[in-house]
């Protein structure tokens, strides 16, 4: 497993995402990722499944402080009172004192980031929340965030795979130290059934999921919550860290089309690669 370090705080570069998944697949998809490795577990209140996720987390052999826990607060519990309550809601239902990462799970121009982003950090001064962060948020609300705020906002979770383009969202990060967590990493399972990513996947005897998770990972500031709810697909998905893809192979995965729309390959100059 491997690491980002942003403000001091170590976080494992891949996690699980749980997007979909509840009741006993839920709990038994959590309980196979801790067995496996995985210390990075997303979710959110509005996936409806925290309690499973917080019952395998307590029948696991890991400990609470080996693990990174992230959950979010949906659009319509931004005011400040609601964000208090949602999120002590989200705590009971984990079963757990803290969770490492509160995000708001998508913006609501109809409620000011300033009350949401005061209560966020009210429930920092308590000890109820390590660090707070935002999700689905272009670079003018991340910027806002960032202004508003009083400690670091930590990262900015949108959907990121070789078909979305978020070459000027991810420079942004960059620039501002602030992570860029993809979700939907694999698209849906669309990478599989690419042509290039079959090629590569090739040279390395990897499948196509795992050279597109190590496309991500290779990037600067970017972390991946890939899904997955079967153990072999688990395993694949947190096999990526004993292979390194070359310039020209990135080169190429970014510059795959969606709707006609290249994905610039530029980040490479951006971040060095």
């Amino acid at each position: 497993m491997q690491w980002r370090t942003v403000h001091g705080e170590q976080i494992p570069t891949i996690g699980l995402g749980t997007y979909e998944l509840d009741g006993g697949e839920c709990a038994n998809t959590v309980r196979d990722a801790l067995e496996i490795g995985y210390r990075h577990i997303d979710t959110a209140e509005h996936y409806d499944n925290q309690s499973e996720i917080g019952n395998a987390i307590a029948n696991s052999s890991v400990d609470r402080e080996e693990l990174f826990l992230t959950t979010k607060v949906w659009k319509t519990n931004l005011e400040y009172e609601d964000v208090i309550r949602s999120t002590r809601a989200s705590l009971e239902a984990l079963d757990v004192d803290y969770v490492d990462l509160l995000l708001i799970h998508w913006p609501n121009e109809r409620i000011p980031i300033e009350e949401t982003l005061a209560a966020m950090n009210s429930l920092q001064d308590e000890g109820a929340v390590r660090h707070v962060g935002v999700s689905n948020f272009s670079i003018a609300q991340l910027r806002k965030a960032i202004a508003t705020s009083e400690t670091p906002i930590l990262t900015n979770q949108v959907q990121y795979n070789p078909f979305t383009d978020r070459t000027d969202i991810l420079e942004f990060c960059v620039k501002h130290d602030v992570l860029m967590t993809a979700y939907s990493p694999l698209a849906k399972g669309r990478v599989t059934k690419n042509d290039v990513l079959k090629e590569i996947s090739n040279r390395y005897e990897k499948s196509p999921a795992q050279v597109t998770l190590r496309w991500l990972v290779q990037q600067e500031q970017v972390i991946a919550i890939p899904k997955a709810s079967n153990r072999q697909h688990l395993r694949s998905n947190f096999d990526v860290f004993d292979f390194e893809l070359v310039d020209e192979e990135i080169d190429r995965i970014s510059e795959l089309e969606d709707d006609h729309r290249p994905i610039l390959s530029r980040f490479r100059t951006i971040l060095g690669l």
